[in-house]
């Protein structure tokens, strides 16, 4: 940002941003279609809010503020799971930045804070997904850091038969 912009803040959300924060993550469900997404945004707007309502209790969800008002916002975890591993792990759930307010150092910005409430937390590695077709958010998460460690392939089960490499022959 150039030094004569204004400077978001980047902090804690409180609950009376659960509201705005529910409409900013509809806008990044319905933004995150065009990259193949399957979550329906205007259909999960409640259970949103009751998610973000937790992340908001446990400490995990973060606001980007300019000028008082909400231009972005992230969430983070620790997680919690049944097998015992070498490092504990964080996830990213979910970053947005309103899109006249990108390529301004707010992402970053969110980032950086969601990582160091995490190792606050005792959080080793902090992990992510993207879409693979969202190409800016993945130039994004290369160039602050990351590292594709998995992969997740998909298939339409729609038409299987007419995509089995297998002829019934062969059964």
């Amino acid at each position: 940002m150039p030094p004569n912009d204004p400077q978001p803040t980047i902090e804690r959300a409180t609950r009376d941003d659960i509201e705005p924060l529910t409409d900013c993550w509809v806008r990044l469900a319905r933004d995150q279609r065009q990259y193949g997404s399957a979550i329906r945004a205007d259909a999960n707007r409640e259970t949103m809010r009751e998610t973000l309502g937790a992340y908001q209790v446990s400490g995990g969800l973060f606001v980007a503020r300019l000028e008082g008002s909400i231009v972005g916002f992230a969430t983070v975890s620790v997680e919690r799971g049944s097998l015992e591993l070498d490092e504990t792990r964080g996830m990213l759930s979910n970053i947005y930045v309103e899109p006249a307010y990108r390529n301004r150092g707010i992402g970053t910005a969110l980032l950086e804070a969601a990582e160091a409430s995490l190792a606050d937390r005792g959080v080793d590695t902090m992990l992510l997904e993207v879409m693979a077709d969202n190409e800016s958010a993945r130039r994004f998460y290369r160039r602050t850091g990351y590292d594709e460690v998995r992969v997740t392939m998909g298939r339409s089960l729609e038409s299987r038969e007419q995509n089995d490499t297998h002829s019934k022959e062969d059964g």
